[in-house]
């Protein structure tokens, strides 16, 4: 193998951590086992949050994964936040969600799709809102204050507070009472 190609796409370690690793932490953190955090300089943590089994939470070497108080994150979740992530207070992710914001940008069709540049998009998802299981939130997206997000779906535009969406691309439902 060419050891150019090794150097340049070196690992970004081994995902373990520990308090003093992170940007902030708060009190009562509960990491389940299988934990992975990548570059925890980048993430801020507030107070009482869960986060279930085998979650990964891959921050960037710039922007932030800011993550509220009192949130729960089910297990097997996988956060990237090379364009940055923003969860609020009381926020409640299910199982599998997943939240990307970067995607690589469309380019010559004699270059592999993965080699084009990268595009970054800020996802935030406001206090009180709930992800289904097995989302997946894709970047740019914002999630309003109280929105619930249905099992499976694939959110691909903002989504208003109070407001109930589901579906691939998700839609809006109704909005809550």
């Amino acid at each position: 193998m060419d050891i150019r190609f090794q150097k340049k796409y070196l690992t970004h370690g081994s995902g373990k951590f520990l308090r003093r690793d992170f940007r902030e932490i708060g009190k009562n953190i509960v990491f389940e086992k299988g934990v992975l955090v990548f570059h925890a300089n980048n993430i801020r943590l507030g107070e009482n949050i869960y986060i279930g089994h085998n979650t990964i939470l891959k921050a960037y070497h710039k922007n932030e994964m800011v993550i509220g108080n009192h949130t729960w994150i089910g297990q097997g979740c996988f956060f990237h936040s090379a364009g940055g992530i923003e969860i609020g207070k009381a926020v409640g992710i299910g199982p599998m969600v997943k939240i990307l914001t970067s995607t690589h940008q469309d380019g010559p069709l004699d270059k592999p799709v993965m080699s084009n540049d990268l595009a970054f998009g800020k996802v935030i998802i406001e206090d009180g809102a709930d992800i289904g299981t097995g989302a997946i939130i894709l970047p740019g997206v914002k999630i309003g204050e109280g929105a619930i997000i249905g099992a499976g779906s694939v959110v691909t535009k903002d989504v208003p507070s109070y407001h109930v969406v589901a579906g691939v691309p998700a839609q809006i439902l109704r909005k809550r009472k």
